[in-house]
Parts: structure tokens; C-alpha cells; sequence
């Protein structure tokens, strides 16, 4: 007896336990978050040729993984609570468990594709392929001589009963000819003055399994008319590195119903018309040949091939290559041994390819012209198409100026590479100076505050420093004399504008432009702009002539249309890096044409 009344205590405990399990459950799922782009004259150099004519994620993110939906067997209809990868409690994460492949591959072509929303949002699925199946419901009205209107559910033989007319078999009858099949027998019973009309009003929910290589295998429920993918999210999606994209099954009743290849639906849009029955089988094959692309193109995925050898004018359907691409690499293995062939982009169309290859498209051609642009003081086109060995004589030759304005004695280049260069012997510099700071000694602790406030003075500096851009300038005109050099994609040639002004700024205490006065000294000029200020270094003064050229004070003399920067000083008592600074200070006056403190 006592050992009764304890077994019935525990039966009690466990539905008692198993109800708040369930509960808890229902009100997880249920919270879960449903989260359903004049004419002028021109240099007058000889010309030695003439200007040529111009002529790298995952995409979608981590797989959703839908949850069970809630089906309510009054209205033949089911809601879907998408669990947004959510899991429940004692779930595991199944992708945890799936062993990874090779590391470093790019994603496979379609990887994005379960990251959509397929999900039922109606209450009911209904189309012109869908076979009536036990537990639909139609809708029939019967009006003149006889007057009827009723719901009507097919029962388990597939019937409905009407009436006066008795039993109809409806079962597997297609949803577009339900109509006509209902108003036909309808029809032989009631000859005369009778009207009929039938709607297919609600579907019973499906429960199909979903196999094979995809994340979460199992049974799920939806409506007959829901499409392949909507099944496939349901499961997780496919194992993408080991499901095929490209050989999808559907089975009724161990008979192949369907093939599917998604390619097709990715690229034509192109979806069989399938209404799935209860127990269809929706099955993913293993993963075919696959081929990874990299390079110039517009889709750099893994591709899954048909066949275990593709040509690659196929390939090139699905990568779609830039029009710049030159040359195609493939890399891979075959039964001799490494292979790896490196062609033109229009002898790829016939190359065989295999399972593994690797495949880099590529634009290897060089630019045989360059682009040029012209700034300044300058009449007509500001761009410049050129051939790849042209020189700046052969070009100054086609820019028209007006010599009354343009200080065409004084032009100088821009170039891309010299600036790129000049960057990095700044920030050379700027670390050099970092590493002097920060490896000091100190020999007690007051010094060592000294450096401590010293190294935050230091880390000031070089934090503006490294924002300066330098211009990438090139002095190629030296006392009216221009230098022939050869010219780059990108350079700009920038010709002066003649003037009369000097510009003087850095550290004076009104930086403005005066009027070039010959009887002046560098000093006059300094005055005149209201004298040094407080940090100013008046021993070094930088001139910069109107050809680009930097000149220190004591080493030239002013002249017009150039620009007077007086340079910042630094304390050398306070400071241990003096040498360090000013040097860079130097340098950037130099390369970008300011006066940094």
C-alpha cells in the first residue's frame, strides 16, 4: 500500500513537473523575436610623339533556424513562430556538432539564400496545382429552383455529401478543376434552372520529412502548397559544406516526384510547381565537384558542378568576371599529379575542370596609356590621354597658356609615388621618434616625470603629424630651364599663376599675403606680417619658390608669387627629443607645404 501511494506521489510529481516544462517551453518559442546602394600659345617644345587615343563573409550570415509550428486543426490553418535561431531548453546546437571542412574557403554559391523569408503568412496555401486531400473544406452555394449554401469537409474516403445529391469524390482531383467536377454532378441530379458555384476554401497541413546532408533533419508541417525552400529553412537550410544545391529530390511513396537545382532559381528564377503531400520525402544529395573563384569577379563563391568535368565557359556564367579580367590561373590536382596553368582570359572557355580547383581571375594587362591632368594657369582640356613613354616636353606642347598669366617658367609635377613615398618617410620618422621617447632612461623620479610629460608633449605632436598628407611634389623647372622627364599615370602638371604677392605665414602673428617689394629682405617680409611670434624659430625660415622648391633662410633670396613659412622652435630644455622634432618639422614643411608645432 505505502509503496503504492509513493508511486502515485511520483506519477504526480512527474506530470506536475512535465506541465511546467511544457509551459515554459510554449512561453520561450512563444517570446521568441519574429524579425521577419581663346586661343593661347603653348610651350613650344618639339614634339617626339604624339598623345595616344584613350580608348575581395559570409554572405547572409549565420543559417536561421525556423521553429515547429502551433497547427490548429479547426480552420485548417497553422501559424509559424520563426525562432530566429533561437534554441530550447536541453537543445543543442547541431552546427556546433558538424565538423568543419578545410578552413580559409570562400562561401558557397547560394550560401545566402535561406537568410530570405519564406514563411506561410496566410490562412491558407492555396493554388491551381493543389489535390484535394481528407480534411479540406469547400465551400458550395446552390441557388434557383434549389437554394443551398454549406460548408463542407472531405471526409476520410475523400468524399463530401451533399443533399439530395449524396457522396462526390473530390479526392486528388486538381484545385482548378474542383469547379467543374462538383458542378458536373450536381448538375445530373438538378437539371433545370440550378446554379452552382464551389471554392476550395481551406487545405489540411502537410507534414513532410527533410533529409540528407542539411542542418537540422527531421519532420516538419506546413501547407501543400508551400514551396521546397520554405521546408528546407525549416531544417536549418543546407549543410553548405556537404549538401548539394544542385540535386534536391522529392519523393512520394519511394518515387522520385521532383529533381530541383537551385542554380536555377538563382539565376532564371525558376521554381517547379510542386504540391506536397503528407510523407513526401524532400531529400538533399551529397555535395557534387565543387570549384572556388577568386579574383575579378562580380560572385567569388564555391560553385558546384553537374559534371566531374565542367568546361570553363560555364563557370564563367556563374562567376561573372569583370570586364577588366586579362588572364584566368586555375590551380589544382590530377591523376599525375599538381596541376597549375596560368592563360588568357579567351582560352579559359575550354579548359576542363575538376572537383578542388581553384580558380583565380585576374586583370594582368598593363595600361599602355596614361591620364594626365593639367592645373593652374592654363588654357583648354584639363585632361590628358598619353602614351605610356611619352615625356613631359612631348606634352606641355599640347597645353595651350596665356604667357601674360601663367609663370610657365616655374611648373612643377604632383605625382602619386612621391607622395606615397614621402608618407612613408614621415611616419619612418614619427616612429623613430616614438621609440627615442619611449625607451629613455631615468636615472631618478624626478626625471622620469619629466619624461612621462615629455612622452604626452611627444605623442601630441606625432598624433597631428600623421595627419598631414604630403603633396608628392616634383621640382623639374630650375631657372627657366624645364626638365624632360618621363611621365606617370596620374601626375599632374601645375603650371603658376604670375603674381606679385608673398605669402608669409607659419608662426608670425598675422599670416597674409604682401606685395613682392625686390629692395625687401626676408626679414622685411616677416615684419610687414607682424613680426615672429612667441614659438617661432626666426633662425630657420623656409622659402618656398613658386617651381616647388624649398629654400632655407640664408639660402636664396625671395621672389615673386613664392611663399614664407616661418617655422615653430622647440624647447630644448624641456625637451630630450629636440633633434628628432625639428627634423620632422623640416620634413613636412617640405613635403606638404606647412608649418606644424
Amino acid at each position: 500500500m505505502k509503496g503504492y501511494v509513493l508511486k502515485k506521489m511520483n506519477i504526480r510529481q512527474l506530470s506536475t513537473l512535465l506541465f511546467f516544462v511544457s509551459t515554459s517551453c510554449t512561453t520561450i518559442a512563444a517570446s521568441a523575436p519574429d524579425l521577419s546602394q581663346s586661343n593661347g600659345s603653348s610651350f613650344g617644345y618639339s614634339l617626339s610623339g604624339q598623345a595616344g587615343n584613350s580608348r575581395s563573409p559570409q554572405l547572409g550570415g549565420p543559417s536561421t533556424l525556423s521553429g515547429q509550428a502551433n497547427t490548429n486543426n479547426a480552420t485548417g490553418s497553422f501559424a509559424q513562430q520563426n525562432r530566429q535561431g533561437m534554441l530550447l531548453p536541453g537543445e543543442a546546437d547541431v552546427r556546433k556538432l558538424l565538423p568543419q571542412a578545410e578552413a580559409g574557403l570562400p562561401p558557397p554559391y547560394g550560401a545566402n539564400l535561406f537568410a530570405g523569408g519564406y514563411e506561410t503568412e496566410r490562412s491558407d496555401g492555396l493554388n491551381d496545382n493543389y489535390l484535394i486531400a481528407p480534411g479540406d473544406k469547400l465551400n458550395i452555394w446552390i441557388w434557383g429552383a434549389v437554394n443551398f449554401s454549406n460548408v463542407v469537409t472531405v471526409d476520410n474516403q475523400g468524399n463530401i455529401f451533399i443533399p439530395d445529391v449524396g457522396p462526390i469524390n473530390v479526392k486528388n482531383v486538381p484545385a482548378s478543376q474542383i469547379n467543374n467536377l462538383v458542378t458536373s454532378k450536381i448538375g445530373d441530379v438538378f437539371t433545370n434552372n440550378v446554379n452552382i458555384y464551389v471554392n476550395l476554401l481551406t487545405t489540411t497541413p502537410v507534414s513532410v520529412f527533410v533529409t540528407g546532408p542539411v542542418i537540422r533533419p527531421g519532420q516538419y508541417a506546413g501547407q501543400s502548397s508551400d514551396s521546397v525552400l520554405y521546408f528546407l529553412k525549416r531544417a536549418g537550410g543546407i549543410d553548405s559544406e556537404r549538401g548539394s544545391y544542385r540535386k534536391i529530390k522529392v519523393l512520394r511513396q519511394n518515387q522520385v516526384l521532383q529533381q530541383i537545382d537551385l542554380y536555377e532559381f538563382m539565376q532564371k528564377g525558376r521554381m517547379p510547381k510542386l504540391s506536397l503531400k503528407d510523407q513526401d520525402v524532400i531529400l538533399v544529395e551529397p555535395q557534387g565537384p565543387m570549384v572556388n573563384v577568386a579574383g575579378k569577379v562580380r560572385n567569388p563563391f564555391r560553385f558546384e558542378l553537374k559534371q566531374h568535368n565542367t568546361l570553363g565557359s560555364e563557370l564563367v556564367n556563374y562567376a561573372l568576371p569583370l570586364a577588366k579580367v586579362s588572364h584566368v590561373g586555375v590551380v589544382g590536382d590530377r591523376s599525375n599529379g599538381p596541376f597549375s596553368i596560368y592563360l588568357p582570359y579567351k582560352d579559359f572557355a575550354q579548359v576542363q575542370l575538376k572537383d578542388g580547383d581553384k580558380v583565380l581571375f585576374n586583370d594582368d594587362m598593363h595600361a599602355q596609356v596614361y591620364d594626365v591632368q593639367v592645373s593652374g594657369s592654363y588654357m583648354g582640356p584639363s585632361y590628358f590621354t598619353v602614351r605610356k613613354e611619352t615625356k613631359l616636353h612631348d606634352l606641355l606642347n599640347h597645353i595651350p597658356i596665356n604667357p601674360d598669366l601663367a609663370d610657365y617658367q616655374s611648373i612643377y609635377l604632383m605625382r602619386k609615388s612621391v607622395a606615397i613615398r614621402q608618407k612613408e618617410m614621415l611616419d619612418e620618422s614619427l616612429n623613430r621618434l616614438e621609440r627615442s621617447v619611449f625607451t629613455a632612461p631615468a636615472s631618478s623620479d624626478g626625471e622620469a616625470t619629466i619624461r612621462a610629460k615629455e612622452a604626452e608633449l611627444v605623442m601630441q605632436f606625432v598624433d597631428k603629424a600623421r595627419k598631414i598628407q604630403p603633396l608628392g611634389k616634383v621640382v623639374v623647372a630650375d631657372k627657366g630651364i624645364i626638365a624632360n622627364i618621363q611621365l606617370e599615370q596620374g601626375d599632374q602638371i601645375v603650371i603658376p599663376n604670375k603674381t606679385d604677392l608673398i605669402q608669409v605665414g607659419g608662426e608670425v602673428l598675422m599670416p597674409q599675403a604682401v606685395v613682392y617689394n625686390p629692395n625687401a629682405n626676408l626679414d622685411d617680409y616677416v615684419a610687414w606680417a607682424g613680426g615672429f611670434s612667441e614659438r617661432a624659430n626666426d633662425q630657420r625660415i623656409a622659402i618656398v619658390h613658386a617651381n616647388g622648391l624649398v629654400e632655407f633662410k640664408g639660402q636664396g633670396n625671395v621672389q615673386p608669387g613664392d611663399q614664407i613659412m616661418v617655422l615653430p622652435k622647440v624647447d630644448s630644455k624641456t625637451m630630450q627629443s629636440v633633434k628628432d622634432i625639428t627634423q620632422i618639422i623640416y620634413q613636412i614643411a617640405v613635403a606638404a607645404n606647412v608649418a606644424i608645432n
